[in-house]
């Protein structure tokens, strides 16, 4: 039995949990999320706490079912608190500012790049160096840093680029090292 899928789901005041056939809504004090599941899983809601179970033990079940708990967790976690993804541009001349709904970034291009965010995304400039991506839906969270990152990924020489807060650039020796 899945470890993952075997947890219980609680779920926090304010957070209301509804179920429409395979489709599931959850509707928190930060917004809705709804998704349509597998047809498969059993989604039980018992009080302020959810269960996912699977009918059988063959292959597609069981790796649905770890699967279809993290999924339901995380859109219980993304109604309640959000998701956030943290960015830092490194190299000289490299910055961001936002104007209204728009970020513009200075990568080295001959060009500033704009950015504006798709619905249910926020992104915010704490500083000229930091970017912040905020929202529910984890998925698109992620989805845009990893956008944002592809503009001017980290090299591996100077370390210049746009790279998550906690990443680490794995860095190459250049040709006058070698001696």
């Amino acid at each position: 039995m899945s470890r993952i899928g075997r947890k219980v789901i609680e779920l926090p005041a304010g957070v209301e949990l509804t179920q429409n056939g395979f489709v599931v809504t959850v509707t928190g004090p930060k917004g809705t999320l709804t998704r349509e599941f597998h047809k498969d899983m059993v989604i039980k809601v018992e009080g302020n706490q959810v269960v996912v179970e699977r009918p059988s033990d063959n292959k597609l079940h069981r790796s649905l079912h770890g699967t279809t708990r993290s999924v339901l967790n995380n859109m219980v976690e993304g109604v309640s608190k959000g998701f956030e993804k943290n960015l830092e541009l490194v190299g000289v001349g490299y910055r961001a500012a936002k104007a209204g709904n728009k970020v513009t970034l200075s990568l080295g291009f001959s060009h500033p790049v704009e950015i504006v965010p798709e619905e249910g995304i926020e992104i915010d400039v704490p500083a000229a160096t930091k970017l912040t991506v905020k929202g529910i839906n984890k998925e698109r969270v992620g989805q845009v840093a990893a956008q944002i990152r592809s503009l001017r990924e980290p090299e591996p020489y100077k370390g210049k680029g746009v790279k998550y807060e906690n990443e680490v650039v794995r860095r190459k020796v250049g040709k006058t090292g070698k001696k």
